[in-house]
This record gives structure tokens, C-alpha cells and sequence, in this order.
């Protein structure tokens, strides 16, 4: 299956719109020095494959529904991810063991206790940079 060329333009818009978000939470990150946490890193994970994903299909025009199909997939996940960081932020949820700094501090020696007090740990429930 070719796609059509409104199809293709779709895809070229959700690739600007994916890269556009990679950037920005770069810049954010990098440039403005907020400290994202593990789920915000995690969340990041979705962007890269759909983009991999949206240049597989520009240059291998093999098995493009199946491509598109797990496409979906990513974008589903991604939003449900998402909406489990905002419950999370929000105090829907309870922190997961991904996010959940106690956890992690709990079974470190006083070596390595100091070592992960250095690296500045984000809490999922901190909400460092808003729009």
C-alpha cells in the first residue's frame, strides 16, 4: 500500500510537531536547567520511536499498515502515559516506583546515599517548568 499524498502530509506534520517537542524538552532541560524526572525521561521514549517509525515509511515502503498500525500504538501509550504523569502531578495517583524517591533511597549504604543526595533527584510530583 502507497500512501496518498494527503496521507503523506499528515505524516510530515506529525514528524515537525514530534521534533518540535524533542526539541523543546531539550531546551527546557538543557538550556533552562530544569531538572526533568525519570517519568518525564521515560515519556520521551514514544517521541523517538514514532519519529524512527515516520522515517521508516518515507524511505522503506514496506508494510506500511503495519507500520502505521504500531504508530497508533505508540501515540496511544504515549497519551496514556501522559495522562498518568498529570494524575501524578496532580495528586490523582500515587507516585510509581519509577518516580518514588524513597524507594530509591532506602536501600543505599551511606556511600552510595550520598552519591544519589548529590545527584539532585526530581520527585514525579514536582512540576518544574509550566507553560
Amino acid at each position: 500500500m502507497m500512501l496518498n499524498k494527503k496521507n503523506n502530509i499528515i505524516l510530515i506534520i506529525i514528524f515537525f510537531v514530534i521534533s518540535l517537542s524533542i526539541i523543546s524538552a531539550l531546551i527546557i532541560e538543557y538550556v533552562l536547567n530544569h531538572r526533568p524526572c525519570s517519568l518525564c525521561l521515560y515519556e520521551r521514549i514514544p517521541y523517538f520511536l514514532s519519529a524512527l517509525l515516520i522515517i521508516k515509511i518515507f524511505f522503506f515502503k514496506k508494510n506500511e499498515k503495519i507500520t502505521l498500525l504500531i504508530l497508533f500504538l505508540i501515540f496511544t501509550i504515549s497519551t496514556l502515559l501522559a495522562f498518568y504523569h498529570f494524575g501524578i502531578e496532580q495528586g490523582f495517583f500515587d507516585e510509581s516506583f519509577v518516580c518514588n524517591v524513597e524507594n530509591q533511597l532506602t536501600i543505599l549504604s551511606k556511600e552510595n546515599l550520598l552519591k544519589e543526595l548529590n545527584k539532585n533527584i526530581v520527585s514525579c510530583k514536582d512540576v518544574t517548568f509550566r507553560i
